[in-house]
């Protein structure tokens, strides 16, 4: 049960400009549309990707580290890491399955000939984008689990784009058609509260003293 007097208590140590600026982030927020990377190799593409889900208003990304472990550069993703939920996995299937249970359409990123240009992409329920390694893509199990394929058009000669760069392009694009829609894309009433709690927790100093202060009233 969620406890609105801590709350309450604790955005007493936090600006009021603080508070309000949660809040118009939070407005802004949908787990509608989530991102999923699998075994990106170089360290400062996973973590420019977790910038731009919390830039367009991305809530959680989930990460999977089967092939080269935790590999998350702070210094490129700017503090980012602190207002995004990041969903850790070590293979491949976890993530898929979690995603599925939660109601999610697997959407693999990919430039082969028969995926969806990502200008006629279209979607009613909750999607997952897949993205996948720098020099080999997405692996044959997401290829085989997924519901539909998008990519990014191309009238260059170069076939594929750095992966934070497509993620960046779709994250952004797929985010402003759902907010243009009539779909329920926002974070219900109780997910504003968690991430309120969640994020004034750990914009104050020595919080856990704070709260145990709380707890003895």
């Amino acid at each position: 049960m969620f406890n609105d007097d801590l709350l309450t208590y604790l955005e007493n140590f936090i600006t009021e400009e603080r508070k309000q600026r949660f809040l118009d982030v939070l407005a802004e927020r949908t787990k509608f549309l989530t991102v999923a990377i699998e075994d990106v190799y170089q360290l400062h593409n996973t973590s420019a990707v977790i910038r731009s889900c919390d830039a367009f208003g991305v809530q959680e990304i989930h990460v999977i580290e089967d092939k080269f472990g935790k590999r998350l550069d702070k210094n490129i993703a700017m503090g980012a890491e602190q207002w995004v939920d990041v969903n850790r996995y070590t293979t491949t299937s976890d993530c898929i399955r979690v995603l599925k249970d939660e109601g999610y359409t697997i959407i693999a990123t990919t430039p082969h000939d028969n995926s969806t240009l990502l200008s006629n992409f279209e979607f009613k329920t909750k999607i997952a984008l897949f993205f996948g390694t720098e020099k080999e893509g997405l692996s044959n199990e997401v290829l085989q689990k997924a519901n539909s394929f998008l990519k990014i058009p191309m009238v260059g000669f170069s076939e594929s784009l750095n992966v934070s760069v497509s993620a960046a392009i779709i994250i952004q694009k797929l985010v402003q058609c759902l907010k243009n829609s009539q779909m329920q894309w926002q974070l219900s009433d109780i997910e504003i509260l968690e991430k309120r709690m969640d994020w004034t927790k750990k914009s104050i100093k020595d919080v856990e003293r704070i709260i145990e202060r709380f707890q003895l009233k």
